[in-house]
C-alpha cells in the first residue's frame, strides 16, 4: 500500500475543505482516488488506500492532469458558425440550431441522416442516455464511440470466444499468476499502476515469469524472461506457432477442452502448418525464441494473458486476439486465481461505451440479431418493438465517415473525442468533417482540431464537475461525484443530451417524455434495470453503496451482492444461443454468423475455440517504403493531449512528437539522435526528431498524441506533425477497428539539430545514445508509505 498525492503550490492537505471520491479518467486502469477541494476549486488529488484496483497508487496523469480543469482556454459558452467564423452564442441559439437541423433532416431524409460519434471518457449514465436517444428516440443505427479505435477488438474477441463481452479475469490474478504473458500490451505506459503491481511480484518471493510480445524494447520487454519482437502484421502467424508448440508437446488440458469448449480439432488442423521453423522468417524472429516462449506458456501452472493495441490495431486484429483466448482455453486457464485472460481497454470508460450500447453494441450486451433481445429493449424503453433499427449490423465509425463523405449522413454529433487527430488518413478526415453539407456538432471542453471545423460547439463539463459511474478494464465500477461547478456556461454531457431530447419533444409510445430520467442517479437506476439479467448486471449496485465501498466488480446482483471477482469459474459461459450477445463473425471476411448456423454449431453454449489462417498484410514494406510504421502511446499523454497537453509537468516530460528508429537503421540512413527526419507514407509526410533506440530493425514508431491546436495551425490543414497523417484507411474485418500498426513508410534525414530528441528517457523511447539528459517532469508525487 502506498498513498500517492499531489497538490497545488501552497496547499497543505490539512487545508482542504472536502475530499470527493472519484477514479482516474486518463487510462483504463480505474485507479481509485479523491479530489481535494478548497474554495470551490480542485487543488489536488490523493490515491485511495482502500481501493481494490490501486491500493493508493497513482500514475503521472492521475497526479497532474486535474490541473487542466483550470486551463484558461476552457470552453465556457457555446459557439456557432456565422459567415464562416465561429462566434459566441447563447445555449438557446446553439441548441435551437441543432434541433432545427435535426427536425429538418428527419422530415426530409429520415433517421439515417443523423449520426453520433462519442468517446471512451463519458459516464455510463451519459452513454446509456445517448444510446436511448440515438437508437430509441431517433431510430438511427449510426452511433459509435472512439473505442472503435482502441478496444473494439477486445469486445469482438471476447464475443467470438465466450459469446459475450466482459473480462474473464481480474487484476488480482496478477498476484497469483506464475506466468504473465503480455501480447502487444505495454502496460508500463498504458496502465502504470498495474505495472507497479507486476513489479511488486517480480521483486517479491516466487516472482512470475513474463513473456512480452512487442516490436519495441519497452520496460515490459526489459523485465521479461522472453521478449518476442515480431514484424508488425504477423501476430496470427506467431500465435499459431505458439499454439502449435503447446499442442505438439502435450500441454493441453483435454478434460477442460472436452467438457467446456468446441472447435479444438479445427485448431489442431490449422496450427499443424505453423511449426516455428516455418514461422520464424515470416515474423522476423528466431525459431528458438518461439520455442522458448511456447515452453514458458505450456509449463505455466497459472497463466494470465493480457492483450492490447499491439494486437488490436494490427493486421488480423480479432483473429490474433482470439488466438490468445484459445491459448487459455486449451490450457484450461480460465476462472481460477492467476489463470485467465484480460482483453484490455485503452480508455477509462471504454467498457461502459460497450455495455450501454453507445459503440455499436445493443444496450446491456443484448444481441442485435436476436428479435427477442431487441423486443426486450423496446419494452424496457416503452417504444414500439419495430422502432429500434436492427435490420443489419450497426454502423461502425469508419463506415459513418464514408456515409458522411458521400452525403448520406448530413449531421454528425461528436462528443468528447477528436477525430481530426485520432482517425487514420487525416487529410481525408478533415475534408469530410469540413464539408459544407455536413452539419457538425462538437461537444467538448476545449477547442480541439475537430471543434475548429464545427458548425456548433457546445462547452462540456469535465471530470470532477459532474456525477456519474464508470467501469475499468477488469469490470470494477466506481462512482465519481461532482466536486466543483463547471466554469461559465459549461454543462455536464448528460444535461446536454437530456436538453436535446426535451427540445426535440421525444416521447415513448404512451406519450411520456423520453428518455424519462432527468439526472445522474435516475439515469443510473434506469441503466441498472436495463442491465438486469444480462452478463453486465448492475442491479445490485447503488450510488450509496459505491460511496461507501468504492470499486465493485460486475456482475453485482442479488446472487452476487459484493460483486464478482472473476467470470466462468464453473466452466459455463454466456454463449447459449438464446442468451449470447453475438452469433459471431467470420474472422477472415467479417461476415456475420446467422442464428441457425450458430445454434447448430454451439447448441449448449460452450466456449468457442476459433482457428485462423495467417494472411499477409495488404500494405507491406517495399523498396520505396522500406519501413513498417506503428503508432502508439506514451506514459505522459492521453489521446490527442486535449487535457494532458495543458499540464506543465506532463508537457515537460514529453513536449513534442518524435520518431523511434533502431541504431542499425539510423546508421544506414545517416541519422543521429535528435536529427530532424521526414517520415513519409503513400498518404502524407510527417516531420519529427529522431530517437535512436532499441526498437526492432525495419520498424519506425510515432506517438499519435500530437496534433495542431498548440502550433498556430489549429485546423491542421497544413500539418506535418500528427502521426495519423500517415496511417491508412483500413480496418479489421471482424471488429471494424482501424489498423494503425501495419502501414508502410520511408524515413530520411532532413537536417541536424542541436541536442537530442525530447522523447522521454524513462519509457519505451529510452535512447541508446549516451549523454541524453534524463526526462524531467511527470514523475513527482508526495508519497505516504504504509
Amino acid at each position: 500500500m502506498r498513498v500517492d498525492s499531489h497538490f497545488a503550490d501552497g496547499v497543505h492537505p490539512g487545508e482542504v475543505d472536502a475530499w470527493v471520491r472519484t477514479a482516474a479518467v486518463l487510462h483504463s486502469n480505474g485507479d481509485g482516488m479523491d479530489l481535494a477541494v478548497r474554495d470551490g476549486r480542485v487543488v489536488g488529488v490523493r490515491g485511495r488506500a482502500d481501493d481494490r484496483v490501486n491500493h493508493g497508487r497513482l500514475d503521472p496523469k492521475d497526479l497532474f492532469a486535474w490541473q487542466a480543469n483550470h486551463s484558461p482556454d476552457r470552453l465556457t459558452v457555446p459557439r456557432v458558425r456565422q459567415d464562416g467564423v465561429l462566434v459566441e452564442a447563447t445555449w438557446d441559439d446553439a441548441m435551437g440550431r441543432i434541433v432545427d437541423h435535426s427536425k429538418a433532416l428527419l422530415d426530409d431524409q429520415g433517421p439515417g441522416a443523423l449520426g453520433f460519434y462519442t468517446s471512451g471518457q463519458l459516464f455510463a449514465e451519459e452513454y446509456y442516455t445517448l444510446a436511448a436517444i440515438a437508437h430509441g428516440a431517433i431510430g438511427t443505427s449510426h452511433l459509435d464511440g472512439n473505442t472503435r479505435l482502441c478496444t473494439a477488438t477486445a469486445a469482438e474477441a471476447l464475443k467470438e470466444s465466450f459469446g459475450c463481452d466482459g473480462q474473464p479475469a481480474s487484476y488480482t490474478d496478477v498476484d497469483h499468476a506464475d506466468v504473465i504473458a503480455l501480447f502487444g500490451h505495454n502496460v508500463a505506459e498504458t496502465q502504470a499502476v498495474l505495472w507497479d503491481r507486476i513489479l511488486d511480484r517480480l521483486a517479491g518471493p516466487n516472482p512470475p515469469a513474463l513473456l512480452c510480445v512487442d516490436p519495441r524494447d519497452t520496460p515490459v520487454a526489459r523485465a521479461s524472461a522472453v521478449h518476442l519482437a515480431p514484424l508488425p502484421g504477423t501476430n496470427v502467424a506467431l500465435m499459431n506457432s505458439l499454439l502449435h508448440e503447446v499442442i505438439e508437446h502435450g500441454r493441453v488440458d483435454h478434460d477442460y477442452v472436452h467438457r467446456y469448449t468446441i472447435g479444438f480439432d479445427e485448431l489442431v488442423r490449422q496450427v499443424a502448418g505453423y511449426p516455428p521453423d516455418r514461422v520464424a522468417p515470416v515474423c522476423g524472429i528466431s525459431a528458438g525464441e518461439i520455442r522458448e516462449a511456447a515452453t514458458l506458456l505450456g509449463q505455466a501452472d497459472r497463466l494470465l494473458c493480457t492483450v492490447l493495441q499491439g494486437f488490436y490495431q494490427s493486421h488480423q486484429a480479432t483473429a490474433a486476439a482470439v488466438q490468445v483466448n484459445n491459448l487459455n482455453l486449451i490450457r484450461g486457464m480460465i476462472g481460477r486465481p492467476g489463470a485467465g485472460v484480460l482483453q484490455m481497454n485503452g480508455q477509462p470508460t471504454a467498457q461502459n461505451t460497450r455495455e450501454c450500447g453507445a459503440d455499436g453494441d445493443l444496450t446491456g450486451f443484448r444481441n442485435w440479431a436476436n428479435e427477442t433481445h431487441v423486443a426486450d429493449l423496446a419494452r424496457l424503453w416503452n417504444l414500439a418493438p419495430g422502432w429500434i433499427p436492427h435490420d443489419g449490423p450497426p454502423t461502425h465509425a469508419m463506415e459513418m465517415l464514408r456515409l458522411a463523405e458521400n452525403g448520406k449522413i448530413r449531421m454528425l454529433w461528436v462528443s468528447a473525442t477528436n477525430p481530426a487527430v485520432s482517425l487514420p488518413e487525416l487529410r481525408r478526415v478533415r475534408s469530410i468533417l469540413g464539408q459544407e453539407r455536413l452539419f457538425l456538432v462538437v461537444q467538448d471542453c476545449f477547442m480541439t482540431e475537430t471543434a475548429e471545423l464545427a458548425d456548433v460547439v457546445l462547452p462540456a463539463a469535465m471530470w470532477g464537475e459532474k456525477t456519474g459511474t464508470f467501469t475499468n478494464a477488469d469490470r470494477t465500477v466506481h462512482l465519481s461525484d461532482k466536486a466543483v461547478a463547471p466554469p461559465g456556461g459549461a454543462r455536464p454531457d448528460l444535461d446536454i443530451f437530456i436538453d436535446y431530447a426535451r427540445r426535440m419533444g421525444f416521447r415513448d409510445k404512451d406519450g411520456n417524455p423520453f428518455p424519462p430520467w432527468n439526472d445522474p442517479e435516475s439515469a443510473f437506476d434506469a441503466w441498472k434495470a436495463a442491465s438486469e439479467g444480462r452478463p453486465c448486471d448492475y442491479s445490485g449496485l447503488s450510488y450509496d453503496q459505491l460511496r461507501t465501498v468504492g470499486g465493485i466488480q460486475w456482475p453485482c446482483d442479488a446472487q452476487h451482492p459484493d460483486g464478482t471477482e472473476r467470470l466462468y469459474v464453473d466452466g459455463h459461459f454466456p454463449a447459449q444461443p438464446d442468451y449470447c450477445e453475438s452469433y459471431g463473425r467470420d474472422l477472415t471476411t467479417g461476415d456475420p454468423v446467422d442464428a441457425d448456423r450458430y445454434r447448430a454449431m454451439n447448441p449448449h453454449g460452450k466456449a468457442m475455440i476459433k482457428a485462423a489462417e495467417y494472411l499477409p498484410a495488404r500494405e507491406a514494406a517495399t523498396d520505396e517504403y522500406p519501413f513498417m510504421l506503428i503508432t502508439g502511446r506514451t506514459l505522459y499523454h492521453f489521446h490527442t493531449r486535449t487535457k494532458t497537453g495543458r499540464v506543465p509537468q506532463l508537457v515537460k516530460a514529453a513536449p513534442e512528437v518524435w520518431a523511434e528508429i533502431s541504431e542499425k537503421d539510423a546508421d544506414q540512413l545517416g541519422i543521429a539522435e535528435g536529427d530532424l527526419t521526414e517520415i513519409r507514407s503513400p498518404r502524407a509526410t510527417v516531420h519529427a526528431r529522431a530517437r535512436v533506440c532499441r526498437i526492432r530493425e525495419g520498424v519506425v514508431f510515432l506517438p499519435f498524441h500530437y496534433g495542431y491546436w498548440d502550433t498556430g495551425d489549429p485546423s491542421g490543414r497544413d500539418g506535418q506533425r500528427a502521426a495519423n497523417e500517415l496511417t491508412p484507411t483500413e480496418w479489421d474485418p471482424a471488429s471494424k477497428q482501424p489498423l494503425f500498426k501495419t502501414g508502410a513508410a520511408a524515413v530520411r534525414r532532413l537536417a541536424p539539430c542541436d541536442g537530442p530528441s525530447s522523447a522521454p528517457t524513462t519509457t519505451a523511447s529510452a535512447p541508446t545514445s549516451p549523454g541524453v539528459p534524463a526526462t524531467e517532469g511527470g514523475s513527482h508525487a508526495d508519497v505516504d508509505e504504509s
